[in-house]
């Protein structure tokens, strides 16, 4: 992605309830974007035969297992736990940005407080995360997708062209919307980190989420725009039609 945060500790924190520990892979090298992921917790019932998998995941990403024993039937003390842990982590003063990984809305007002102090927050979890909850990350990022991007990426890159695509009826109202709020010159090109960041400000937009690894790569997907790179190394874009 073009606008890397440059921050400098980051925290993930897992519910290993809600989430495939399959993901794990291409969820560290988004948060990447924005720093050393020096924070590394998994949060849930290990002793369940459902999260057996997350044995080796941890092992492998050296992701400390947090274990929380069922205390009560249908109470969870997952969530009570990351949360908890979130807090600490802000009034220490020492985590610049957080990852939550999670489907699940009860996390919604930990993310809102985070966000208040200027915290940036990347949310991950499946397409069926309520809406709540992907509103009030700085990105939201549906892992399903991202796993399907990472798998393509190479592919793509093989291939030496960018299809050009149908994109749905939301992320051209809202792309477009945010070019020409972008500050444009005498023939319409706007920065596209700028019109990214505009987009980001909208919503909890991010490309992946559409199949793209970059905001260059989805402009030069989308048939009514064009993107070039100029002398100074910045990449423009220009609406056609």
């Amino acid at each position: 992605m073009e606008n890397n945060q440059n921050l400098t500790n980051i925290a993930l924190l897992i519910d290993a309830d809600n989430v495939t520990p399959t993901a794990i892979d291409p969820v560290l090298t988004v948060m990447a974007e924005l720093g050393q992921v020096n924070i590394r917790r998994a949060y849930g019932n290990f002793a369940k035969q459902g999260l057996a998998k997350w044995d080796t995941i941890t092992n492998r990403f050296g992701i400390r297992p947090q274990q929380q024993f069922d205390v009560s039937k249908g109470k969870n003390a997952t969530d009570m736990a990351m949360t908890i842990d979130a807090i600490d982590l802000l009034y220490q003063g020492k985590v610049d940005g957080f990852g939550i990984m999670s489907s699940d809305s009860d996390f919604t007002p930990l993310v809102t407080r985070l966000r208040q102090d200027g915290i940036v927050v990347y949310g991950f979890g499946s397409a069926r995360t309520p809406q709540s909850f992907k509103s009030v990350c700085t990105r939201f990022i549906d892992i399903d997708q991202l796993m399907k991007t990472a798998a393509n990426e190479a592919n793509t890159a093989a291939e030496g062209s960018a299809e050009t695509v149908a994109a749905d009826t939301e992320l051209m109202d809202l792309i477009g919307a945010a070019y020409k709020e972008a500050k444009r010159d005498d023939e319409g090109w706007a920065r596209v980190q700028q019109v990214g960041q505009i987009a980001g400000n909208r919503s909890s937009f991010d490309v992946r989420n559409y199949g793209f690894n970059s905001l260059s790569a989805m402009f030069r997907s989308l048939g009514n725009f064009r993107v070039e790179r100029r002398d100074d190394g910045q990449l423009w874009v220009k609406r056609l039609r």
